[in-house]
């Protein structure tokens, strides 16, 4: 999660435009400054501004042409940068302040994001109060009076005001605060929208025990421990003669045995003597030591091994009972998926049940009148639904039961219908399609009336809409319409949030680093995820290109891929031999 904190006071004041935001402040702060507190005012503005004026050196220069003009003087600096790509977002305005010399930090502005405000609220203006949908809010500062137990001030009663913003600062000066990089729109980042959906994702404690050939795939609901050593026996770990360590000095050896795997010596083995033994047959009691067949030579009951004594090492060539796993120790924990290589282990230790978490039920629908199912006769100006089989296919992937709702037609009552049928059944809600922010308010109303939901813009490329909550305690996801945004929005949030479900605590996706064998963009500010192709070049190293065109629509790009390309906002601009990171798509679509 990225992050900036201010170490000290942050307060924010929330309006509409037109409340008087500006003069507010511009009475308060010599009021602050006469009580000793120094501050530093941030302000978000909607509109181009200059802070110089026209024909002065310095807008001269900038003018000209200088992205950056530092103006200094006895009293004063100043740093201008322009920014016409992209916005300061306020953790790195915070950042900027030389926090020692300040007191409290002021902010106009910046009303979407998180980080404690004051309302201010005027009824001329004839707009909402923010209260209600903002959480953060810690008073309201009006001319009338809301329906709220939060602090309720005189927006006209500066003294009052300027009390509760001391009040503050003294009262949290020691505290620290926080603000989510996210921009000054109020766009979340990837990191801080996935970081929000798993805080709210809460595992199944529902287990069940199935045969260890119907485990595979699953996840594991609690340790499994050893019941027995593995090895069970100190044995051979390959073939040839097994001798005792403390007599390596002789010439030859009698060999005494010859022991197969599955089979034993139950003799102790005495001065002299050797046994021959196969892999993974068990040695002889007083035996340690094995000589490979392939230096031995043997005629009759004697063998001679082609070796220097210097290099026979007492010890050598032999497995110690447990030396993979002892008696009760845990072979496989708890949240681990079953593989193959657990799969085989399970057995090994003649093991023919496993308990799992109970299988993630998945329920999936598509809205709107304009998507048909494949297979009906198309109609005017309708599309065929892809998304639910690109859905179907990437939750069989993940090992969820999948339960196909079809295609909803856009009304209240069925959209209401379907979500609480829904929720009755499923673990976890998807819905393709119609939930973005703008779209028809019934939708909203119907969500809200049935849970709690958030309409988020996830800066990001492709996949920006989000839709995410509760339908009655159950999680649910409403994913943008695009197909490829589809696909996208599924493994940057919906996967993550399936692996939480099914027990497998802090999932991770697999991450290479390549290089990049063409231009990569992105917007500053923004996570991209172009679809690409990775393969080693003929230096070794991994390198990358895209499938081409990178429209949301474009299935055709994510069928040829086998990675994604991911831009971070960090790096939004990627040249021909630089590192750029890429996200594997096998075994995930």
């Amino acid at each position: 999660m990225s992050q900036i904190y201010a170490s000290l006071p942050l307060l924010g004041f929330a309006a509409w435009s037109g409340t008087g935001k500006t003069t507010l402040l511009e009475a308060m702060l010599p009021k602050l400054v006469e009580r000793g507190i120094r501050v530093a005012v941030i302000k978000h503005a909607h509109h181009n501004f200059d802070i110089d004026q026209e024909g002065k050196d310095s807008y001269r220069l900038r003018k000209a042409g200088a992205s950056q003009m530092l103006i200094s003087s006895r009293y004063r600096r100043a740093l201008v940068t322009e920014t016409p790509e992209e916005e300061a977002t306020l953790p790195y305005l915070i950042s900027q302040l030389d926090q020692t010399q300040l007191d409290l930090i002021l902010v106009e502005g910046f009303k979407k994001l998180d980080f404690p405000k004051i309302e201010l609220h005027r009824e001329e203006i004839g707009k909402p109060w923010l209260h209600p949908e903002d959480s953060n809010i810690i008073a309201v500062a009006s001319d009338i009076k809301p329906s709220t137990e939060l602090p309720q001030l005189d927006i006209n009663n500066l003294d009052l005001l300027t009390d509760f913003v001391v009040s503050f600062a003294n009262q949290t000066k020691n505290e620290s605060f926080s603000c989510f990089d996210v921009d000054p729109s109020g766009m979340l980042s990837v990191d801080e929208g996935r970081s929000r959906i798993l805080e709210q994702i809460v595992p199944s404690k529902l287990a069940v025990t199935v045969p260890l050939a119907q485990g595979l795939g699953q996840i594991v609901s609690s340790d499994i421990l050893s019941p027995v050593n593995v090895p069970q026996h100190t044995n051979s770990a390959m073939d040839g003669y097994a001798i005792r360590g403390d007599d390596l000095e002789r010439d030859n050896y009698t060999v005494v045995a010859e022991v197969l795997a599955g089979h034993s010596y139950n003799q102790p083995l005495e001065a002299g003597q050797a046994v021959r033994i196969m892999t993974g047959a068990p040695v002889p009691a007083n035996a340690d030591t094995v000589i490979m067949r392939e230096l031995a030579e043997q005629e009759g009951d004697t063998v001679t091994f082609n070796t220097t004594k210097a290099a026979i090492k007492q010890g050598q060539n032999v497995r110690q009972a447990g030396e993979d796993l002892a008696i009760g120790q845990t072979a496989v924990t708890a949240g681990t998926q079953i593989t193959a290589p657990e799969l085989g282990m399970i057995a090994s230790l003649g093991i023919d049940t496993v308990s799992i978490n109970s299988t993630v039920k998945v329920a999936i629908f598509s809205t709107g009148d304009e998507v048909q199912h494949p297979g009906e006769e198309q109609k005017a100006n309708c599309i065929y639904d892809s998304n639910r089989y690109t859905l179907l296919s990437m939750l069989t992937k993940t090992g969820c039961e999948v339960i196909d709702l079809g295609i909803i037609e856009d009304s209240e009552e069925a959209l209401e219908s379907t979500l609480l049928k829904a929720s009755q059944q499923a673990d976890l809600i998807l819905s393709s399609g119609g939930v973005s922010v703008g779209d028809a308010d019934y939708i909203k109303t119907v969500l809200g009336k049935l849970g709690q939901i958030n309409f988020w813009r996830i800066n990001m490329r492709p996949g920006r809409p989000l839709a995410f909550g509760q339908i009655q305690q159950t999680p649910f996801f409403g994913l943008p319409g695009n197909p490829v945004a589809v696909m996208v929005t599924f493994l940057q949030f919906v996967e993550p949030a399936i692996r939480k479900l099914q027990g497998m605590d802090n999932w991770q996706p697999q991450v290479f680093n390549a290089i990049a064998t063409e231009k990569l963009r992105s917007r500053p500010g923004r996570t991209e995820y172009s679809r690409g192709i990775f393969s080693l070049d003929a230096n070794g190293r991994l390198s990358v290109k895209t499938t081409g065109k990178q429209g949301s629509g474009i299935l055709r790009s994510m069928s040829e891929a086998n990675c994604l390309i991911e831009i971070v906002p960090e790096q939004p601009s990627v040249e021909v031999g630089e590192v750029v990171r890429v996200i594997p798509l096998e075994g995930r679509i």
